[in-house]
């Protein structure tokens, strides 16, 4: 529990917090291979921001949630009305989306750190244990949503920092004139500089002279979506099939299945990454096409279809084509100013994912 003073810090200092780890987090790309155990440092810093930012962003929720004068600027992203939905009716939902971003924020740190301290058989073990709890966390979110899950299952910050402080700040008071004052009445506040004329409302104002935006393209923009009037928890439609529910826990599985793989074989196989490539592709294909009013659903499959970038930085295809891609643009800017720089950082991550699973993991 936070303290009520450390609540009004934090409201008042919103904006340079966010500054402040937007900054040490741009500094963690630059701390590996600057000195002895700069990894560690560097994720170490980019693990306890995460934390901390997490921390920070249910503190301000609960400030919002007891103001009822806070209205955003920008209408929050469908992401968040979903996840915090879920996360206010369910606590079950709350606590594991909790604990799984937990440990997706740690888990690099302790895999460096079981690097250091037990043999290389016990650290790849943890990393199975670790995917065994973050595919049964994942499992448990499913069964109370009944919906594809989204990543991360956790409200994102979307908090307006000068609105929040705006809000946050206690009226000052009013004082009523006497009734015994033989002054005249003080105008009141809604008649004061009633010179000044009120903006005119959007839907009122004539649309912009383009030939190219017709009036029907404006009135569109300004309409309601179906997304914006439809409740928080339902804004993604819950599974009809059993072929729904089979891509998608082929899809939870598939990182844990890639892993024992890994424990199993020798790391030179291409089994684990073949199997882990089947399991991606037969959930893409299982999974239901969402039509184009589900923007939340086609979003996260888009984001999943994106990720699957990752596979470059494993297995063979990792030593065999993009190390050695990697390697040539390193040794071909070493000598280019500015590009020089982006080889080097790139020259500096090499070695650590030859070295670590949860740098290729998104």
């Amino acid at each position: 529990m936070a303290s009520p003073g450390y609540e009004a810090w934090l409201v008042h200092n919103t904006s340079a917090m966010s500054t402040l780890e937007s900054s040490l987090r741009s500094l963690t790309w630059f701390l590996p291979g600057r000195f002895k155990d700069a990894e560690l440092a560097s994720e170490a810093l980019a693990a306890s921001l995460n934390l901390v930012s997490m921390y920070h962003d249910t503190l301000l929720a609960k400030v919002v949630q007891k103001d009822p004068k806070y209205r955003p600027l920008v209408p929050s992203s469908l992401h968040t009305r979903f996840t915090r939905a879920w996360t206010d009716k369910n606590a079950r939902y709350k606590w594991a989306s909790r604990a799984l971003q937990l440990i997706r924020f740690t888990e690099l740190v302790l895999e460096m750190g079981l690097r250091r301290k037990v043999s290389p058989r016990a650290r790849w073990r943890s990393v199975v244990l670790l995917e065994v709890i973050k595919a049964i966390l994942r499992i448990i979110l499913l069964r109370i949503t009944r919906r594809p899950l989204l990543s991360p299952p956790i409200p994102e910050r979307d908090f307006d920092p000068s609105a929040l402080t705006e809000y946050s700040d206690p009226p000052s008071p009013v004082v009523a004139p006497s009734s015994h004052s033989s002054s005249p009445a003080a105008t009141p506040a809604h008649l004061q500089n009633n010179r000044v004329p009120l903006p005119p409302h959007p839907l009122l104002t004539s649309p912009p002279s383009s030939e190219e935006t017709s009036v029907e393209d404006y009135l569109l923009s300004k309409a309601l979506t179906t997304t914006a009037v439809r409740p928080s928890h339902s804004l993604l439609k819950s599974f009809s099939s059993y072929r729904d529910w089979l891509a998608e826990i082929l899809y939870i599985i598939r990182p844990l299945v890639y892993v024992s793989l890994l424990v199993s074989d020798d790391r030179r196989s291409n089994r684990p990454l073949i199997a882990a490539l089947v399991l991606e592709l037969l959930s893409r294909n299982l999974r239901r096409t969402p039509p184009p009013s589900a923007a939340l659903e086609r979003f996260e499959y888009a984001r999943r279809d994106r990720d699957m970038i990752w596979y470059l930085l494993r297995g063979s295809i990792w030593e065999s084509y993009t190390r050695p891609k990697l390697q040539s643009f390193a040794d071909a800017t070493a000598q280019t100013p500015i590009v020089g720089l982006f080889g080097a950082l790139v020259k500096d991550w090499v070695p650590l994912i030859d070295e670590y699973y949860y740098y290729t993991a998104p």
